[in-house]
């Protein structure tokens, strides 16, 4: 019987020898579940594991300790089933053929899964339309921009007609133009084609656009997981930004080193304090203290927090409570 969770990780570890020093711990007791027709993030600093993390779900790399399944089945011990359920973008755009045109490339790509591509045509169709690529079907792999090499790579692994999808940094290296284009195609396969697609990124933005969910890794470890609006709600409303219009003295400056979360930073002619509250109290002390000596409070602004600032703060080891 299906269930809600189409991919399953469970205590997921892997290290490598190095010839000096230490072994390196690429991926360290790990666990999360992706669910259908979801966009899941796996979101880190590069060297933070995530695509030691796919390769380990492709079976290109034998983890030593935990388990895979997807779709129910075991990527060991049942790999060649597993794999059926499975297409992968790795290391950019490296799944295509460049001497190949866009169109060859699918048909290529479909024969190799197995698949005739006589019986798949309204699909490859299909897929040349959704990716914008009619006028570039004839034209050979190589000779594409970037972003267009991109989505016929993501193109590729779609024509497997597989359940779920692994795209390691999908957006990486394009302007931003093309990694809008590449972000609205996740959405629209996620939505209209039911898949389940898995991306790798250090680009906040790229998870905060696309996914529902995301696991924060680094140094192999998962330090945070949740849905991004949880992550985002954590921060938002409660930061503040002070512009004081003259320089503060020496003891308010004491005070304020012990508010939790706020920074301070002079200019020429004004002081700027930024704020982040876990409890409102502190914004009438900070108020408090700057009313001491009549500081000249020229704004206070809310600060609109994006996902970066929140990843930023967990990667920096505040957690936010």
């Amino acid at each position: 019987m299906a269930t809600s969770s189409v991919l399953e990780v469970s205590k997921l570890s892997k290290t490598y020898p190095v010839r000096k020093g230490q072994p390196v711990k690429a991926v360290d007791n790990i666990s999360f579940q992706v669910k259908r027709g979801e966009i899941f993030g796996l979101l880190g600093p590069n060297g933070a594991g995530k695509t030691t993390t796919v390769k380990m779900i492709c079976s290109l790399i034998k983890p030593d300790s935990g388990e895979i399944k997807i779709d129910g089945i075991s990527a060991w011990k049942q790999r060649n089933k597993a794999l059926t359920k499975i297409s992968a973008v790795l290391e950019g755009n490296r799944n295509i053929y460049w001497r190949l045109t866009v169109k060859e490339n699918l048909e290529f790509f479909a024969a190799l899964k197995g698949i005739n591509p006589k019986n798949i045509k309204g699909k490859i169709d299909y897929y040349i339309e959704l990716f914008d690529l009619q006028d570039k079907m004839n034209e050979t792999a190589r000779k594409l921009s970037r972003g267009m090499q991109q989505k016929l790579a993501i193109a590729v692994a779609m024509i497997a007609q597989s359940e779920v999808v692994l795209l390691d940094e999908p957006t990486l290296g394009l302007d931003v133009k093309a990694s809008y284009e590449v972000r609205d195609l996740l959405k629209k396969l996620a939505g209209e084609d039911g898949r389940t697609i898995v991306l790798t990124t250090h680009d906040m933005n790229v998870v905060q656009d696309t996914c529902e969910r995301a696991i924060i890794i680094n140094h192999g470890r998962i330090i945070a997981q949740d849905r991004v609006d949880r992550l985002i709600r954590l921060f938002q409303v409660k930061s503040y930004k002070f512009v004081i219009a003259d320089k503060v003295s020496q003891a308010q400056k004491n005070q304020l080193r012990l508010v939790p979360h706020l920074t301070l930073h002079e200019e020429e002619r004004e002081t700027i304090i930024d704020l982040n509250l876990e409890d409102s109290r502190v914004l009438y002390q900070v108020i408090k203290i700057l009313s001491q000596e009549n500081s000249p409070i020229e704004s206070i602004d809310r600060q609109e927090i994006n996902f970066e600032k929140v990843f930023m703060e967990i990667i920096n080891g505040s957690e936010p409570s």
